[in-house]
């Protein structure tokens, strides 16, 4: 529970119920417990949704492992024309994309 003792929590409780009064204490701390209540909801709620949006082999079908970074890195022939696809001769510029030339 956060750190706190038995004796550290009774010290609170002694301090909450001066300040408060025996009237009002016990509709605070339903009303705390209630905040509390919401924050741990909305922790496992935010916790769930990012687990599911992590969750790269049920979302793309792939095993992040599998993935080899340097093969991602290669042209595909279905891309589109790059800077990067063109390789310099002599006098003209040859263009390649993957292992064909294109004229």
């Amino acid at each position: 529970m956060s750190g706190i003792g038995g004796s550290e929590f009774f010290l609170l409780c002694l301090i909450a119920l001066l300040i408060l009064g025996p009237e009002r204490l016990p509709r605070f701390a339903n009303q705390l417990g209630r905040w509390i209540g919401k924050a741990r909801q909305m922790t496992r709620s935010l916790q769930q949704q990012l687990e599911q949006e992590v969750d790269v082999k049920k979302n793309f079908g792939i095993n992040p492992k599998d993935i080899d970074p340097n093969e991602m890195l290669k042209p595909l022939e279905k891309d589109t024309f790059s800077q990067s696809h063109e390789k310099k001769g002599d006098d003209k510029a040859e263009k390649t994309h993957g292992n064909k030339k294109i004229s």
